[in-house]
């Protein structure tokens, strides 16, 4: 007998859920809550936001179940309610500051002297994710912090594919103009690698 897939069980999950069965949703909580919390902590100026919003999107997917097309990925599903929740709150709250890449320049000095300290290099990895415009941030995380299909980030994001992989390496690019003043010697931040997100 096949394994199962993790499409398999979350559509296993779904149909019980569908049916009200409260032991597979928690069980779909526990799969997915941390995934969801690793991207809204890069999108969002706080954890307990984060949190917020993480309830609210389950409480968006308990209350929708009966809508969730099985001809599609739940996964797909579960990060669109989230990101278009956190796409209001930032909205909303207007937190969020718009950096043009040349605002972005002239701190290398500053860098120069954190980048001494090893400890410092996840904390500037953070700081430059949160400073990415949203399109950007999100296509980026979805890509290369949760390793998503490219086709699937499209389908999250509601845009074609070749706008996902031109946001995924503009993202990249202005990281890595950021972070390479301050990692000299780091091969990590190649354009043919992915960025050190295990550091993260």
């Amino acid at each position: 007998m096949a394994q199962e897939t993790e499409k398999d069980i979350d559509y296993r999950l779904m149909r019980a859920i569908q049916n009200g069965d409260m032991v597979a949703f928690n069980t779909m909580v526990d799969r997915y809550k941390k995934r969801l919390m690793n991207v809204l902590n890069r999108m969002l100026s706080s954890s307990e936001e984060a949190e917020d919003i993480v309830q609210e999107t389950f409480v968006r997917v308990y209350q929708h179940r009966q809508s969730f097309n099985f001809k599609h990925c739940f996964s797909t599903w579960i990060y669109t309610i989230c990101l278009n929740l956190a796409r209001n709150e930032l909205r909303k709250r207007k937190k969020f500051k718009f950096h043009d890449i040349t605002e972005m320049q002239g701190n290398e000095l500053e860098f120069a002297v954190e980048a001494k300290l090893p400890s410092r290099l996840p904390q500037l990895l953070e700081n430059a994710i949160k400073e990415l415009p949203v399109k950007y941030r999100e296509a980026f995380l979805l890509r290369d912090v949760q390793e998503m299909p490219y086709e699937e980030v499209a389908k999250v994001l509601g845009v074609p594919l070749g706008t996902v992989k031109s946001r995924v390496n503009r993202a990249r690019l202005i990281l890595r103009e950021k972070l390479q003043p301050r990692m000299e010697g780091v091969n990590a931040l190649s354009k043919s690698t992915l960025l050190p997100v295990g550091l993260l």
